[in-house]
């Protein structure tokens, strides 16, 4: 597992293209100043639009932000109209690709099958796929990991059949709480994402792999959370670089927390 806490910004379809670069160069103001990222402690990656990932790229240059996609093609290469490919989001300069979130799966019907091939397709390209799990409706605690980690199993197991599997970024996002006015209580939470770095620390070819936390996350959250959750996945309050800060700024208490993780 990762003694890092590793926090990610979806930005999905919210800022047309010259919000998204001055929202970039804000976050990369903020990033080249914090300690946070300076030392290591902490990791920041951004998911902006496919038509801002250059741009965004060049606006966060030597700045220790990551850049990913919000979602990639289960083919590398081919007559698939529309797509992007793991291997072109790789030559750009990407470093992550999200895959599974439920408003795929519930506005394109995106299935198990189609999200574990996304994730095999980012793996064989050299990037770390952030896969998303989470119940659809509110569970006790107990009943909601038990459900999260079936379906990371499942779809590890048959991402496994595409090609091997090397670290992953899961995001726990109980679909009940995406977009809700609160997050999921910090007891739910811990329960959850303990379960899931129980099941990925038992694979060893997974070393190095995170479990996030997103579903209205906001600031002041991170601090309720202990070592059992390595970090958040960030939404719409995340609009505003001061916000990423206050969230960095947390994130320097959490480490200390992640420093002592038994891995």
């Amino acid at each position: 597992m990762t003694a890092r806490t590793v926090l990610g910004v979806s930005l999905k379809m919210y800022l047309g293209h010259r919000q998204t670069l001055e929202w970039a160069r804000g976050v990369a103001d903020v990033a080249r100043a914090h300690p946070a990222l300076a030392t290591g402690g902490a990791e920041l990656f951004v998911l902006p639009s496919f038509p801002e990932l250059v741009p965004v790229l060049d606006a966060l240059a030597g700045s220790g932000v990551h850049v990913g996609a919000q979602d990639l093609a289960v083919e590398d290469q081919g007559p698939y109209t529309g797509e992007v490919s793991g291997a072109s989001l790789r030559e750009i300069g990407c470093r992550f690709a999200e895959v599974g979130h439920a408003e795929r799966r519930r506005l394109y019907g995106e299935g198990d099958t189609i999200v574990a091939a996304k994730t095999a397709a980012a793996l064989r390209n050299g990037l770390t796929p952030v896969l998303c799990v989470g119940e659809r409706d509110p569970l006790p605690p107990a009943g909601a990991a038990e459900r999260t980690t079936a379906e990371l199993e499942r779809l590890l197991a048959t991402a496994e059949t595409f090609g091997p599997l090397g670290p992953v970024t899961v995001a726990y996002e109980p679909q009940w709480a995406i977009g809700a006015p609160r997050p999921a209580t910090p007891e739910h939470i811990t329960t959850v994402c303990r379960a899931l770095r129980t099941h990925l620390r038992g694979r060893p070819h997974l070393a190095g792999s995170a479990v996030i936390y997103g579903g209205s996350a906001q600031p002041g959250l991170l601090t309720q959370l202990g070592a059992d959750v390595d970090g958040l996945f960030l939404g719409r309050f995340a609009h505003d670089p001061q916000a990423v800060a206050a969230i960095l700024d947390e994130s320097l208490g959490h480490r200390n927390a992640a420093s002592v993780r038994a891995c």
